[in-house]
């Protein structure tokens, strides 16, 4: 819950204070961008960066690379890898699926209501199941 007159700057310098990551100016504005408004979202560094710059702020790719992997490191969070080309960040952390909607390059979460896992192979030996993403892959008929 948000309070009267708190903006999305206010919200991204207390995500950023949950995981006592310090507050620099590009954290601050890609936290804002991030969850500023309130509403999750799934971002590529690529999106993110548009963001940033149709903000009229200046950031460089290579900053939102480094940035979004301090943030996943700091559990703000989570990455999806929906090919071997690229991630999507989610700021969603609970365990839930996803669609990737292959002709948009886009994803967004799926229902999980009708999912159920109910077996995984055995992990080799001296490992153990960290976590199951589950990406299922959208195209039109035809």
């Amino acid at each position: 819950m948000t309070t009267t007159g708190e903006t999305a700057r206010d919200r991204g310098e207390a995500w950023l204070s949950r995981a006592a990551l310090r507050p620099t100016r590009q954290r601050v504005l890609l936290a804002s961008l991030l969850v500023g408004d309130g509403r999750d979202r799934h971002v590529t560094a690529e999106t993110l960066h548009d963001a940033a710059r149709r903000s009229g702020e200046k950031v460089s790719l290579a900053t939102v690379y480094n940035t979004l992997r301090a943030f996943t490191e700091a559990g703000l969070v989570q990455e999806i890898t929906v090919d071997g080309t690229g991630s999507y960040f989610d700021t969603r952390l609970d365990d839930h699926p996803h669609f990737y909607w292959e002709a948009e390059g886009r994803l967004s979460d799926a229902g999980h209501e009708a999912l159920q896992i109910v077996d995984l192979p055995a992990a080799p030996a001296g490992m153990e199941v960290a976590k199951v993403d589950v990406v299922i892959r959208l195209r039109p008929k035809g």
